[in-house]
């Protein structure tokens, strides 16, 4: 079963002590975080810092009591590594993805989701929409966990996840090769007034901070969901959904 195939996926996730460690930066494995006991100067730990620098990973430094509640094997040795559940895509993989179905390209971007949660159910929602794939940030956002993967039900199989330096450079590069962006704000545009067929890129924030000034300053429209109710906010991952659909939508009828 596809729940199935996806434990055996991210077994490996939290990969602890120096020679694993070292190991899985060797093979290319994508760690997403490093975490290293603070004050910790030995021989192999820095020689692990460096290669984790080399490949752009997070290091965190925290205290042996934090990395002993984090281990699983009781044998961290001052290091313990996040492996991505999933490889990550590249941008190009994504249009490539269009390209292969001769769709025109319409992929999801998240500023600011740091809830699992909501990362699996967007990129479960993507996958059901016929977007092409999802673009992530590298930092203050959540990787490919194993949480993730659970909450995507299997989408992270078949919808790419590219992992970004910087989104906003990232619209300015897809907005060269044809794509328009739609940002989802409460202050936006209706989005049953908004034209999102074509080469999209949709851009979602996370309820609490939405989408950051740089990011949405690049995009072309603002998009927002009309609602009736008490309250005023959706949950990121429904806010995904909406949009998404519409977009789905406009894209059906041509």
């Amino acid at each position: 079963s596809a729940q199935r195939g996806i434990d055996m996926r991210y077994e490996e996730f939290t990969i602890e002590g120096r020679n694993a460690v070292k190991e899985a930066f060797r093979s290319g494995k994508v760690i997403d975080k490093l975490y290293v006991q603070d004050g910790c100067q030995d021989g192999p730990v820095v020689a692990i810092k460096k290669e984790a620098k080399k490949h752009d990973t997070i290091i965190r430094y925290v205290t042996r009591e934090r990395l002993d509640q984090m281990s699983g094997t009781g044998k961290h040795q001052g290091v313990i590594a996040m492996a991505a559940a999933y490889e990550y895509a590249t941008v190009q993989d994504i249009l490539q993805a269009a390209k292969a179905k001769q769709e025109p390209p319409f992929v999801i971007l998240l500023d600011n989701i740091e809830d699992p949660h909501n990362l699996g159910a967007i990129i479960r929602t993507a996958n059901l929409a016929g977007a092409h794939g999802v673009i992530i940030p590298k930092n203050r956002a959540v990787g490919l966990t194993a949480g993730v993967a659970r909450a995507s039900a299997g989408a992270l199989n078949y919808t790419p996840v590219a992992k970004v330096t910087n989104l906003a450079k990232t619209i300015e590069e897809l907005k060269k090769q044809g794509l328009w962006f739609v940002c989802a704000d409460m202050g936006g545009t209706s989005m049953y007034e908004l034209d999102m067929k074509g080469p999209i890129g949709l851009v979602i924030g996370s309820e609490g901070e939405g989408v950051g000034r740089l990011v949405k300053e690049k995009c072309d429209m603002v998009a927002a969901i009309p609602m009736k109710g008490d309250i005023d906010s959706l949950n990121a991952s429904v806010a995904a959904g909406v949009l998404a659909y519409e977009i789905l939508r406009q894209r059906s009828i041509g």
